[in-house]
């Protein structure tokens, strides 16, 4: 983007709150007191892990989701449904599978009223600048996961929008397809050539954010919040081996591993018990297969986490699950953008199976309430069964069904290689059978 363009306050958006009432039970707040600013001329990404409200919040500036509190205010008017002159681009391709790629890029200057005779110029225009010139009468079916992406940014391109919003458009590619069309899209910004005054981008790839973006904001989780401010300092075109963007990177990494300060001077009440959270969604043989990589040179049982990344070829959303996975039963401590091995992390790694499953279930115990409470109530019922369902609403009542549920699978999954329970898939029920 050319440098003389005059910054315009396009977007703001001031104490933000997303919450969903759930009878008899507190709101799940997904966004809490969210505030962010942005200006012509500049890419803003939102940063952070899976559930921390990126999203949501992307689908309220678009004027798809109204908050439950807070204002959005878009070129000084508040939004009140779509907002004109924004648009923007899906982490799943939503093409329409019976349209070519000239009648899918038409779709939303159509619905715009746009005559025939310009809709068809300035489809064939966007569709040459993303670099699909020749497959205007191709079908979706005919081309690759980043021809079809291109697809999906051609058709947000030809309205010509002042706010163009992209929630994750290069997860669902293979890597080096998804570094191709980051290039071009930056290529094209720094020129001038996009139709567009700014862009607002969420992502998990911090790598991406540092390439990307001029300023980064970084999302804590439940709820979501604005927990960091960072403005990016290098110039277009910016290279991924210069020591300066990799120390950002790092530094980006120790910021979302660092502990949260308490605030000691409010003070919990003794009786209440601490809300449930979601379970990582990870795999034992995962927790397993890292912590032995841990364990063995040349880490040694010490790592630097984007360095992990780039050579287990994981990105964040595959890294800090297992990283807080192992965090919370107690065999690794995340910290300040590196990991490093507890001594249980470590007898793990060196045990046999049945060791392993012996200290697994040690650490179920001690660090998952909800692992800890199924067991001791089948040990206090004479059957020795229980029903899932019965947990699963009492998660309900602090997370979302589908985190209740994914938090329930985990469970069940975790708890059944320690061998603490017993599960039948169909009748939803725990049980002590089979368990020695």
């Amino acid at each position: 983007m050319d440098a003389t363009v005059a910054t315009e306050m396009l977007l703001e958006v001031r104490n933000c709150r997303q919450a969903y009432h759930k009878d008899a039970a507190t709101d799940l707040v997904v966004l809490d007191d969210v505030a962010l600013t942005l200006k012509s001329g500049e890419i803003v990404a939102l940063l952070g892990r899976s559930g921390s409200g990126k999203s949501t919040l992307l689908r309220i500036v678009a004027g798809l989701l109204k908050p439950t509190a807070g204002d959005v205010i878009w070129r000084g008017r508040p939004v009140d449904g779509p907002a004109d002159g924004v648009a923007m681009v899906f982490q799943s391709f939503a093409l329409f599978p019976w349209l070519t790629v000239q009648e899918n890029v038409e779709l939303g200057l159509e619905a715009l009223g746009v005559p025939r005779d310009e809709r068809e110029r300035r489809a064939e225009g966007a569709i040459d600048l993303i670099g699909l010139g020749g497959f205007e009468s191709a079908y979706p079916k005919e081309l690759s996961g980043g021809m079809r992406q291109r697809v999906g940014l051609a058709r947000a391109l030809v309205v010509h929008p002042d706010l163009l919003l992209m929630d994750e458009p290069f997860s669902a590619l293979d890597v080096l397809t998804a570094e191709t069309l980051r290039t071009d899209l930056i290529d094209l910004w720094s020129e001038g050539k996009l139709p567009l005054k700014s862009v607002l981008m969420v992502t998990h790839n911090i790598e991406e954010a540092v390439l990307m973006a001029d300023r980064i904001l970084v999302f804590s989780s439940n709820p979501g919040r604005v927990a960091s401010e960072l403005a990016v300092p290098f110039a277009h075109p910016r290279n991924r081996l210069d020591p300066a963007f990799r120390q950002m990177v790092d530094d980006i990494y120790a910021l979302m591993t660092r502990r949260p300060v308490k605030d000691h001077r409010v003070a919990a009440p003794v009786a209440a018990a601490a809300a449930p959270t979601p379970l990582p969604p990870v795999g034992t043989n995962l927790m397993a297969g890292l912590l032995e990589t841990l364990a063995a040179p040349p880490y040694s049982g010490h790592a630097d986490l984007p360095a992990l990344a780039g050579t287990l070829q994981l990105e964040l959303d595959d890294l800090f699950p297992l990283g807080e996975a192992l965090q919370l039963l107690g065999f690794a401590v995340l910290e300040e953008g590196d990991i490093r091995l507890t001594d249980a992390g470590r007898t793990f790694a060196d045990a046999d199976t049945d060791d392993r499953k012996q200290q697994f279930a040690q650490a179920l115990r001690a660090h998952v309430p909800l692992v800890a409470q199924i067991r001791r109530v089948l040990d206090e019922r004479e059957n020795h069964r229980a029903s899932a369902v019965r947990f699963r609403d009492e998660l309900e009542d602090h997370m979302s069904p589908e985190y209740a549920a994914e938090t329930m699978r985990v469970a069940i999954s975790w708890g059944r290689y320690a061998e603490l329970f017993s599960y039948d898939q169909e009748a939803e029920q725990f049980s002590l059978e089979d368990i020695a």
